[in-house]
């Protein structure tokens, strides 16, 4: 990984503007710049150095995870940690700017730290700025992320078998969680979502001790995390032979997913990828039921920038990796939802794992 090209990025985005330190303390983006998997750390990136503190559990996990950065091992309180290093390292301090992750940071936690910085130190509040840049994603990322993807597509296999035996959705999302440990994920990017009958038409349904009735569609909706990369993928099958109602709703899914997956190219809002799927839906009179937007990035977190739904205008560009998931959800009655991970390419998409999206019945 890029890490110290990454310092240098922020470091130039700091200068920017005009914040002379930025105290990083959202997890995924102390990885994203340095490495480290653990779950205690803060990171303080100057416009010079950088400096990762964490506490004595982690002391042999950050020589061996952390780049680019001064490991500091030592208080509980990362904060005091963090302003204690500045009062001894900063002497020139009249005007010096503090940023902070305002979207991470507790007021408690906030109060905090401004009492144990030194004098002339100023707190500002920013807002994405190694978001941003983990928006589009390198080559290394990109290479994780198919891996990601390819470990997690193998595990329909698994949940086919397990609906056809009978388990229920707790036990089939079971099956798929096991198996994926067994290639090699790290853990599920998300609680696996097993729904059959009218609670596929429930779009976050989690896997429960429901049994799966026999006559409905049964959404499989699940991810890896690999090497602290994630995946995210949908497929609906079918259990018993469907008639003309459910496979007539399954292609209206299939043709509207297959149309914003086409409609992903550099220069495209996310708005126009969503609209691209509403429109075959609504012109199968089904666009009231697709319930959420359409997609999201994804990367070190299962959620992340750009969110493509209706009115987004921001631009998709090379390197971003999105889900393209439009979803049919008719209440009482069952749902069904269609999903691939995409990259964004120098001139159009690739989909990350393609497969065989043609309705399975069981």
């Amino acid at each position: 990984m890029r890490y110290k090209l990454r310092l240098r990025h922020l470091q130039h985005a700091l200068a920017e503007n005009q914040i002379h330190a930025l105290l990083v303390i959202a997890l995924p983006n102390v990885r994203y710049l340095s490495g480290f998997s653990g779950s205690s750390a803060v990171l303080l990136v100057t416009e010079e150095d950088t400096v990762f503190f964490s506490d004595g559990r982690y002391s042999q996990q950050a020589r061996d995870e952390v780049k680019g950065a001064h490991i500091v091992i030592g208080q509980s309180n990362l904060f005091d940690a963090a302003a204690t290093y500045l009062k001894e390292h900063i002497r020139s301090r009249r005007g010096w700017r503090l940023g902070f992750e305002a979207d991470y940071l507790t007021v408690s936690s906030r109060k905090r730290l401004a009492g144990r910085l030194p004098s002339g130190i100023r707190l500002t509040e920013t807002h994405a700025l190694v978001e941003n840049a983990r928006i589009i994603k390198d080559t290394d990322e990109i290479d994780l992320m198919q891996k990601a993807a390819k470990v997690g597509a193998g595990l329909l296999s698994d949940a086919t078998k397990a609906i056809k035996n009978g388990k229920n959705e707790a036990e089939v999302a079971a099956e798929m969680e096991y198996s994926a440990r067994a290639a090699g994920a790290d853990a599920m990017s998300f609680s696996t979502i097993i729904a059959g009958g009218a609670r596929s038409a429930l779009p976050h349904a989690r896997a429960s001790m429901t049994a799966i009735p026999s006559g409905s569609f049964v959404v499989c909706d699940f991810g890896v995390i690999l090497a602290g990369y994630c995946s995210d993928r949908t497929r609906t099958v079918f259990k018993g032979r469907p008639n003309a109602d459910a496979r007539n709703v399954y292609q209206a899914v299939l043709e509207a997913q297959r149309a914003g997956v086409e409609a992903i190219k550099p220069g495209v809002t996310a708005g126009e990828v969503d609209a691209a799927c509403r429109k075959v839906l609504k012109s199968n009179n089904l666009d009231k039921y697709f319930t959420h937007s359409t997609g999201h990035g994804v990367g070190l977190e299962i959620h992340e920038s750009p969110r493509l739904a209706a009115g987004q205008t921001q631009v998709l560009q090379p390197g971003m990796v999105v889900t393209v998931e439009p979803g049919v959800y008719i209440p009482g009655k069952w749902g069904v939802r269609i999903e691939d991970m995409v990259l964004v390419t120098a001139h159009g998409h690739e989909v990350l794992a393609p497969g065989s999206k043609e309705l399975i019945a069981l």
